[in-house]
Parts: structure tokens; C-alpha cells; sequence
């Protein structure tokens, strides 16, 4: 491992973020960290880790001596009895959802459905990199708008003047990927109405909105407006990438134009996954409990090492009071490609560098983790921060 006064050698390649998805800096750093077999702790997961032993209860008690009735085709409109519950969800009638092989999934559909060439993309920044990498792919135009202050607040008037005649699609996430910020439900009503006046839509990425308290709890962006449409997934509130299960939620309009395009290309929805999926959300409570239980013990541990890292001038920004991530701003290191690969060799620990989101100088810290791997990973950052800032001003490295 690299001691603080040595040269980074391990990541020879990190000049280069800018030419890789992010996905694939994470593959690359824990590859390169378990060559050296060195501990690794992953602070840049942003999701709960899989309930596999919720999840082996829920497949057990449906696929035991008789297969639930749950198993069924979901080639047509869906899983039936997914739709169902999410119909119970959203308070829409079942035709305004369309399911889809995960929030990726859903939004790569919406995209191809609702943008004709020469049409443009508005996505916040900082945020999630597939927003535009997906709109790039398929040859479509990307603008960005910024998000502001230690809330990552939306100016709906400087939202407004990034709007351009070709613009189509506004894309931001609710609670904020990377900040794990929450909206105020008045400025989504503000963009919802912005967005009707102009005849466009609005994509409201809620993948992080089941870690807000129940009784906190705001409104599905669909249920908002009609220029607005949700997405969401059972793979950040639940931990269940594995199930593939995604949807979209929608006024009538929007959603006939996607589904349409769903019946022509989307063959991908796996019959067992979404059964699975319906057997986790019609127990909604075990998984409820699994998330709450998991937030419960972590937050309070990055709380008071959130609270260390400002009275030491190590970090500014506030902490969301909800979710699984943060997104501090780091002092006096504004490479944080570097620091997080330095980081990752000298301790295991990865964190994910702000490059990625559009906002260089931030990390994004996931902390759904057990309170031992927390506590030892922000530990690691802890000196990690101390120690680099120092070999920086040691004019090291």
C-alpha cells in the first residue's frame, strides 16, 4: 500500500477519468484494490446491501411445495400483480404504469419514446452521469441546469432560462443523486407547471424516495402534474438489483407514447424477477423494517464524524436528513479522482469521486452499510483527509 509521502503508482490510469463512465472507475478500482488484497470497504454503494435473508423468506414461502400464483407471463402490461400494487401506491389506475427491467431500463424507454432527432435533454448537474450518457448514446443533444447551495436547491427561473425550443425532456432525481437532498414539494409543483406551459415533461428519478420517513413522506412527482413522470426501482430502497424491477409512472399521454414503444422493443422483463418483486411489495414491512433497522444504526455514526470533519475544516456542506448518501465537499482537495483512488489503495476504502456527478472537490458517501464497516471506512477517511491534505501541502504527489 502507498504510504502518505510516496508517489501514487497504483492508479496509473487515473488522468483519464474523463474518457470513463463512472461504472466503470468503480470496476477498475476494486479490481486493482482486491489484486493487492487489501480490505475493502464500499463507501460508494448507494443502496441498502441485498435482505438476502428477507429475500430468502419471501422466495421460500412462494416457490416451496406450490409455485405462487404470482409467477406469471409479464409480457403483455406487466406482472399483474406488480402493476397492482403499484396502482395501491401511486392512487393511479393500472394503465398509467408501465414496468420495465429496472430504472435504467425505464428511463432509456422514455427517452426513445419521447425525443425525435434534433431534440434536446435538460439534466441537472451536478447528478446522475446515465441521465445524459443514455440521451448521448442514442444521439440526442444534452443541456444541464445547476443545482445550488448546501440544499442543492432548483432556481426554477434560472431552470427556465436553460430551456431552449428544442428542448424536450427535463431530467433531475428526487431525493438528489448525489446529495441525497430532498425537494420542496412547492418547487416540483413550480417546474411541473413551468414544464405544462411549455409542453414539455419532466423525468422525476424517485429510486431514493421510500428513505424518506412515511409520515415525511412527499407525493410522487406523477401524481403532481400531468408534465410529470416518475421512475423509480426496487433496487435503491430495497437492495434488489437482481430483481431487475423498474417502472414508470405517468399521465395518459405520455405513458400511451411509451408504452406503445415498449410493446415494439422491451421483450426483456423476466417473468420470475417481477413475480419475486411482487412477492416483496405486497410485504412491503419486511422491507420497510430492513431499511429503517439498517439507517437507524448508520446515520448517527456519520452524523457525529460529519460533524468532526467540519470543526477540523476538513469538509463544508450540510448533511441530507434522509437517505443513504452525502455529499460533502472536500477542503483544500479539488481532485478528487486522485484522492479517492489514493484512498482506495492506501486502505480499501472507495468513496465516489464528484468528477463523475459533474461537481469536482465533493465525494459521494453511501452508508447503508453495517456500523462496523462504517464505522472503520469513515475512519479510513478520516486520516485519509488529514494525511493528504497534508502530503498536499507538503507539495507531495
Amino acid at each position: 500500500m502507498t504510504r502518505p509521502d510516496e508517489p501514487d503508482h497504483a492508479f496509473a490510469t487515473s488522468a483519464s477519468w474523463a474518457r470513463e463512465s463512472y461504472s466503470h472507475w468503480v470496476r477498475r478500482v476494486i479490481r486493482a484494490v482486491r489484486s493487492e488484497r487489501n480490505l475493502l470497504v464500499g463507501l460508494f454503494d448507494s443502496s441498502v446491501p441485498e435482505p438476502v435473508d428477507q429475500l430468502r423468506r419471501i422466495i421460500a414461502d412462494g416457490f416451496g411445495d406450490t409455485i405462487t400464483s404470482r409467477y406469471t407471463s409479464a409480457f403483455t402490461n406487466g406482472n399483474p400483480y406488480v402493476v397492482a400494487e403499484l396502482a395501491r401506491i401511486y392512487g393511479v389506475p393500472a394503465e398509467r404504469i408501465v414496468c420495465t427491467t429496472g430504472a435504467t431500463g425505464a428511463l432509456s424507454l422514455i427517452y426513445r419514446a419521447m425525443l425525435a432527432r434534433g431534440e434536446r435533454v435538460l439534466v441537472e448537474s451536478p447528478g446522475f452521469d446515465l441521465f445524459h450518457t443514455i440521451a448521448e448514446t442514442y444521439g440526442y443533444g444534452v443541456d444541464r441546469f445547476a443545482r445550488h447551495g448546501d440544499d442543492f436547491a432548483i432556481d426554477v427561473a434560472g431552470l427556465e432560462a436553460a430551456i431552449t425550443p428544442a428542448t424536450r425532456l427535463i431530467v433531475l432525481s428526487n431525493l438528489h443523486n448525489p446529495s441525497g437532498m430532498a425537494l420542496p414539494p412547492d418547487t416540483l409543483s413550480a417546474i411541473g407547471a413551468l414544464a405544462e406551459a411549455r409542453g414539455i415533461h419532466v423525468i422525476v428519478d424517485e429510486v431514493y424516495g421510500d428513505y424518506v420517513d412515511p409520515a415525511l413522506r412527499p407525493p410522487p412527482a406523477s401524481r403532481i402534474g400531468p408534465a410529470l413522470i416518475s421512475i423509480s426501482s426496487l433496487t435503491k430502497s430495497h437492495g434488489l438489483s437482481t430483481l431487475r424491477c423498474g417502472w414508470i409512472v405517468g399521465a395518459q399521454e405520455p405513458i400511451a407514447r411509451i408504452r406503445a414503444l415498449a410493446e415494439e422493443i422491451d421483450f426483456g422483463v423476466s417473468n420470475l424477477s417481477h413475480a419475486v418483486a411482487a412477492l416483496v411489495l405486497e410485504h412491503p414491512e419486511i422491507f420497510e423494517d430492513y431499511r429503517a433497522g439498517m439507517m437507524r444504526r448508520a446515520r448517527p455514526i456519520l452524523e457525529s464524524y460529519h460533524a468532526h470533519w467540519c470543526e477540523q475544516g476538513l469538509v463544508t456542506g450540510a448533511l441530507p436528513p434522509f437517505g443513504c448518501i452525502a455529499f460533502p465537499r472536500l477542503v483544500g482537495i479539488d481532485d478528487t479522482v486522485r484522492f479517492s483512488e489514493w484512498l482506495a489503495d492506501r486502505c480499501g476504502v472507495v468513496v465516489a469521486p464528484g468528477e463523475y456527478f459533474g461537481a469536482a472537490g465533493h465525494i459521494r458517501i453511501g452508508f447503508a452499510r453495517a456500523p462496523a464497516d462504517v464505522d472503520y471506512g469513515l475512519q479510513a477517511l478520516t486520516d485519509g483527509l488529514i494525511r493528504y491534505r497534508d502530503r498536499h501541502d507538503r507539495g507531495i504527489g
